[in-house]
């Protein structure tokens, strides 16, 4: 495995857990792993991948998500490809075929996907090896993520019963952890849980009293690295991109609305450094890996501090990346504004 980890990954040595989780996945037995965002959940499956047989399956509830470690793989020698909506039918049709020519050892695919007859129907014929669910908290209805489509993916045990199942995911509490394994019928999986102390992250909160001016100067305070900022809605995202630009930032946005075409040019500007800044919905940012993020704000105050937790602490960081809240006045008055 050091070799896989050394010719592929260019690491000479796992990070704390994955030598075991990668050892129970290859033993032909069922994982739930929670590891912080930046812990190498990925290595986990896909370092299994290259010493199993077959086609590993990979179940990724974010577009941007699968381009971003499909064109890593890739970069790094191995064969890997994604399917959502994004594609063609030609272009899914010629990725089904590599598939069961053998020609493809990591297969990203969007979970809504596994209801669709003519998906199922291929699942009939490809050799799959193992089944990686990621961001697994989304099957939970106490997750903050949940996605309804992650409720069919109980399906995968009817379809490759010997087949090991990892779930994955950098945030669950007690109780999420535990639907998550109820409903993917996970009950005798080994269950790895990784430390959650991440010094390399620090937190403000700020008033939201001049916003728009103390944005400008915390941005100029970390123009060296890239930043995301995080806005509630599609429109406030234009809004704040458009403002960014005409101060002199490189800014684009990034949200559902735009054209699957125009997401994916600026989700590549950004990971090349072309632009400094992206301005997103919520949804940017799981499981990005970019190793100068810098700075991550949210102009509008999540949901809770655990949804921005699990976003960004990508592996190769050298510096402390920083999360910034703007918080109404009111909710400042007695409490310090450090977190």
């Amino acid at each position: 495995m050091l070799n896989l980890l050394k010719q592929h990954f260019g690491f000479d040595q796992f990070r704390p857990l994955q030598e075991e989780i990668i050892r129970c996945v290859l033993s032909q037995k069922d994982a739930f792993v929670l590891m912080p965002t930046g812990g190498g959940k990925s290595l986990c499956f896909q370092l299994p991948a290259l010493a199993l047989p077959g086609v590993t399956l990979v179940i990724s509830p974010l577009i941007s998500l699968m381009k971003d470690q499909v064109d890593t793989l890739k970069a790094n020698g191995i064969p890997a490809e994604f399917i959502n909506s994004t594609l063609t039918r030609v272009e899914i049709d010629n990725i089904q075929m590599k598939a069961l020519r053998g020609a493809i050892k990591i297969l990203y695919v969007a979970p809504e996907r596994i209801i669709m007859p003519e998906f199922q129907a291929f699942l009939e014929q490809v050799a799959v090896s193992l089944i990686a669910i990621d961001e697994s908290h989304c099957i939970s209805e106490w997750g903050h993520d949940f996605r309804p489509e992650y409720r069919n993916l109980h399906l995968l045990k009817n379809f490759f019963p010997e087949v090991p199942v990892l779930a994955l995911t950098a945030t669950a509490t007690r109780r999420v952890r535990e639907d998550i394994i109820s409903q993917l019928s996970l009950e005798k999986a080994q269950v790895f849980l990784s430390s959650f102390n991440r010094p390399n992250l620090s937190y403000a909160v700020l008033p939201k009293k001049d916003s728009y001016r103390e944005l400008i100067t915390i941005l100029r305070e970390h123009e060296k690295g890239s930043a995301i900022i995080y806005c509630f809605s599609r429109k406030d995202t234009e809004n704040l991109t458009e403002r960014l630009c005409e101060d002199g930032f490189k800014a684009l946005a990034y949200h559902a609305g735009l054209e699957n075409e125009e997401r994916k040019i600026n989700q590549e500007k950004f990971i090349r450094d072309e632009v400094q800044i992206i301005v997103a919905t919520i949804a940017f940012g799981m499981g990005i890996d970019k190793p100068d993020i810098r700075l991550v704000i949210h102009y509008h105050v999540p949901k809770s501090v655990e949804i921005t937790t699990r976003k960004l602490d990508a592996p190769g960081a050298t510096a402390f990346p920083v999360n910034v809240f703007f918080s109404m006045p009111t909710a400042m008055q007695s409490s310090s504004n450090i977190l």
